[in-house]
């Protein structure tokens, strides 16, 4: 025994004198599990597991550390376990960074949520910042403590169960509420009842602002290899003709337009999304599409519109949405007036492939 409590303590203190590597550790964790993932190898899930396991050991401190003060005689010192939490907090952000990088859409609001992310992981791995200016403030200390929980599961549930991107946010989301109340329970103490119904109040708004906000997440595990919006699609070889930027009012009416989408989802895909088509910033259309498998190159599938309303000319946008409103990419491309434009046809509606 005294010589595990000697290695122990020898491996502790190596670690507090050279905590960049604990980040390190993590990032390249996260690297390595995200190949693997894509991979669809069998050891992603093992890093995920462990990943999870540091949360339900952060989550038992109390429990742990009388363990721990039976089995070797001393307690361990309160900086160490101050210590402990930020390794956990360094190893959870770091290990889903390469994952929210690759499937965030850097020009809408999802670069807020990846670069907050970001933001945390910098200050978790700069001593001073993390101890004199974050944990002193108790509100924000517990903030990047349930962001850091919601963004690791996120990551870990698609990879260990295979969820769909709707059940892994349901569940994280629900999750980083839950185990917030005792943490704002310390932080605000129900000295009187009216504090026991804010507290609750301040939870349930927290989920809520989750839950709408959720645009904002990126889905850890899905993102698009290939786009294009085309007017000619090859059905036999599932390839789509030249992407266009601009196409013309006349183009547009005469022959409609595909959207093309590769999704990647290397653990397997079997979920809904859909196709909104937007005309400055206008909801135009919405179309459902069931998709099964996740092959290397992205799943392929593609929307084909050809009812347009009477003003068409504008700024065009197809969202890739997932069943519960995470946003996976944007196709964009502009419509342009042409004079003497054809009358509009009666055109059929527009329709979804995946094949």
């Amino acid at each position: 025994m005294l010589i595990w409590k000697t290695r122990l303590f020898a491996l502790l203190a190596f670690v507090q004198r050279y905590p960049g590597l604990v980040a390190a550790a993590g990032f390249v964790s996260g690297v390595a599990s995200f190949i693997l993932v894509d991979r669809q190898a069998k050891f992603a899930p093992l890093i995920a597991v462990l990943l999870l396991i540091s949360w339900l050991w952060l989550m038992l401190e109390g429990l742990f550390t009388r363990v721990f003060a039976r089995l070797f005689g001393r307690p361990i010192p309160q900086p160490l376990l101050r210590y402990a939490t930020q390794l956990i907090h360094q190893e959870s952000l770091f290990f889903v960074l390469p994952f929210f990088f690759v499937t965030t859409t850097w020009n809408s609001s999802q670069a807020l949520f990846t670069g907050l992310l970001g933001l945390c992981g910098l200050v978790t791995i700069i001593d001073p910042l993390y101890y004199k200016w974050l944990a002193p403030r108790r509100w924000l200390y517990l903030a990047v403590h349930t962001l850091a929980l919601f963004a690791a599961l996120l990551a870990a549930l698609p990879i260990i169960f295979q969820l769909t991107t709707s059940q892994s946010y349901q569940l994280a989301l629900g999750a980083a509420v839950l185990l917030s109340f005792p943490s704002l329970l310390v932080t605000f103490p129900m000295q009187r009842w009216w504090r026991g119904l804010a507290l609750i109040g301040l939870t349930l708004a927290l989920g809520a602002a989750g839950w709408l906000l959720r645009s904002w997440v990126p889905p850890a595990t899905l993102w698009l290899s290939e786009v294009a919006v085309t007017s000619q699609l090859d059905s036999h070889n599932r390839a789509p003709g030249e992407s266009l930027k601009q196409v013309s009012a006349a183009q547009l009416r005469s022959a409609g337009l595909y959207a093309y989408t590769a999704i990647n989802a290397p653990r397997g895909l079997e979920e809904r999304i859909f196709h909104v088509w937007r005309r400055n910033g206008q909801e135009v259309d919405r179309i459902a599409l069931d998709i099964h498998g996740g092959r290397k190159d992205g799943y392929r599938a593609w929307t084909h519109k050809q009812n347009f309303p009477a003003q068409v000319a504008g700024r065009w946008q197809v969202q890739v949405v997932t069943d519960n409103g995470q946003l996976i990419g944007v196709l964009r491309f502009e419509v342009t007036d042409t004079p003497g434009a054809p009358v509009e046809a009666p055109a059929a509606p527009a329709t979804g492939k995946t094949p």
